[in-house]
């Protein structure tokens, strides 16, 4: 994890532009080349950002201005840019480019390798009843298994449906956007593999946003409303060897 304190300007160019002027902010390159930008107040999300798949490279900052056709070198402040950070997606056209004029602060740090989230009580027997009572994604489906590993982490549950089409299933308590954009990952992933394509998503939670039902909608997914109480009630009462 390489963590950058520094006055930087950036522009986002592809499916969408947009543009943050000249403020001090942090910058947090990941080892996947993902590449976040962060203010000092407001949300938990950062301003703009690249995740990966992407590359990512120096540039002399005389070039980066030479490809800006009416762009200047200089900041507002009259001080001109050492540095010039350009973010490609590896799957688009999308560019981050982030032009650096003073670093405060540039430290990398081996994070290590992470255990991944601890899921909270109700989150941990949403997927145990979800995977006990499979049939509730289609009738005939069947469990593969719970945290189904995968590169990037485990999948909640893996299943097949009754026409034998694997099933990946991620459970939140609360979805949202973000919720999403993990399952799409892990869709994308596991549909690279031939022995498990195709692989459709299923969101499911207690309950959806409705901005995370229209983005689950539009990437193929279905939405699948969890009532915890009625799972819980009809959890079987069958003696388990697990």
């Amino acid at each position: 994890m390489r963590i950058i304190v520094a006055d930087c300007s950036a522009e986002y160019s592809g499916r969408l532009n947009a543009s943050l002027p000249p403020a001090r902010r942090v910058l947090l390159i990941k080892a996947d080349n993902s590449v976040l930008i962060f203010s000092e107040l407001g949300s938990y999300k950062p301003l703009n950002w690249m995740a990966a798949p992407c590359t990512i490279r120096e540039i002399d900052p005389a070039d980066a201005g030479a490809d800006d056709a009416g762009g200047s070198d200089e900041g507002a402040d009259g001080e001109p840019p050492c540095m010039v950070l350009r973010v490609s997606a590896d799957k688009s056209s999308d560019i981050l480019e982030v032009t650096i004029r003073r670093i405060y602060s540039d430290e990398t740090y081996d994070l290590g390798e992470d255990p991944g989230l601890v899921k909270d009580g109700v989150e941990d027997h949403l997927q145990r009843y979800l995977a006990e009572q499979i049939e509730r994604i289609g009738e005939g489906a069947k469990l593969v298994r719970r945290e189904y590993p995968t590169a990037i982490g485990p999948v909640d549950i893996m299943a097949v449906d009754a026409d034998g089409t694997h099933v990946a299933i991620e459970i939140k308590r609360h979805g949202g956007i973000d919720g999403v954009e993990q399952l799409t990952r892990y869709c994308e992933l596991l549909n690279r593999d031939p022995l498990l394509a195709p692989v459709r998503g299923i969101f499911a939670a207690q309950t959806i946003t409705p901005q995370a039902r229209v983005l689950a909608q539009d990437r193929g997914f279905e939405c699948l409303l969890l009532d915890y109480d009625e799972m819980k009630g009809a959890e079987s009462d069958e003696l388990r060897l697990f």
